[in-house]
């Protein structure tokens, strides 16, 4: 879809321009934007260029530098199986910044970090054995700050998806976005211990009891998330959110967003 500087487009939607240097001087030839178009009204052109990372990325990186020291260090101690883990632990931690990054967008550096805690307390569960010796704690500690992680995840998803694509997603929607897909999973979690317990001889799941504990625990983390972001949704406009995933040093003002007539029904 293209559309000239006084063209009109449909509302909340985003259309890619490519601008020549006579339109704005580049070192480049050319360059292309990203335009948000609210209500029919042009915003301000906003690059989807990620601003340097804040220094709290440094604290990922450090994090992710100790999974793979984990990993190293039971590979020496012939645990291969737990090397082989904090080894899978420490890809899946590069997996939202990268794929982020094929998206054009800036996942909150908060969100990375995240997502590099719960692998960690989760290797190092194993790896330092507080699985056992903290339980049954360290274990509904570690489900806990994964199940908030995956909750955030989803619902970042839930805006994304309305955003870019054609779904009209209700506040309620979302919120029944993220129970599902954090329920589902540490369900699928549960699923990969039970296989692990199975096939390598380990014992990762101690029966009904913790299982389902387990799971209780993740729906707490849902929850909590689902009720912020109801919150959050119930006193702002999803464009906000992508225009903070776009560009995380932006702050919208009042009066900055148009608000949709369509969506005076949402949430309803």
């Amino acid at each position: 879809m293209t559309a000239t500087a006084t063209g009109r487009v449909p509302v909340g939607r985003e259309i890619t321009r490519t601008e020549s240097p006579v339109d704005q001087p580049r070192a480049r030839e050319t360059a292309t934007e990203t335009v948000m178009y609210i209500a029919g009204t042009i915003l301000p052109s906003i690059p989807m260029a990620c601003p340097d990372p804040s220094r709290g990325i440094y604290v990922t990186y450090f994090i992710q530098g100790l999974i793979l020291l984990s990993a190293a260090s039971s590979i020496t101690a012939g645990e291969y199986f737990l090397g082989l883990s904090a080894g899978v632990a420490f890809l899946l931690t590069m997996a939202p910044s990268l794929m982020t990054r094929n998206l054009r967008l800036c996942l909150p550096w908060e969100v990375n970090l995240l997502v590099a805690v719960s692998f960690y307390l989760h290797v190092m569960g194993h790896v330092g054995d507080y699985y056992v010796t903290l339980a049954p704690y360290y274990d509904k500690l570690t489900h806990l700050v994964s199940s908030v992680t995956v909750a955030l995840i989803a619902f970042f998803l839930a805006v994304l998806a309305e955003h870019q694509g054609d779904l009209r997603l209700t506040r309620t929607a979302i919120i029944v976005f993220i129970l599902v897909s954090t329920l589902a999973a540490g369900a699928v979690w549960e699923i990969y211990e039970f296989v692990a317990d199975q096939v390598f001889g380990t014992s990762l799941q101690h029966g009904n009891v913790d299982t389902m504990s387990d799971l209780i625990v993740d729906l707490v983390g849902a929850v909590i998330v689902a009720v912020l972001a109801a919150i959050a949704l119930a006193r702002t406009e999803g464009h906000q959110f992508i225009r903070l995933f776009a560009d995380p040093t932006y702050h919208p003002e009042p009066g900055d967003l148009v608000n949709d007539p369509i969506d005076l029904a949402r949430g309803r």
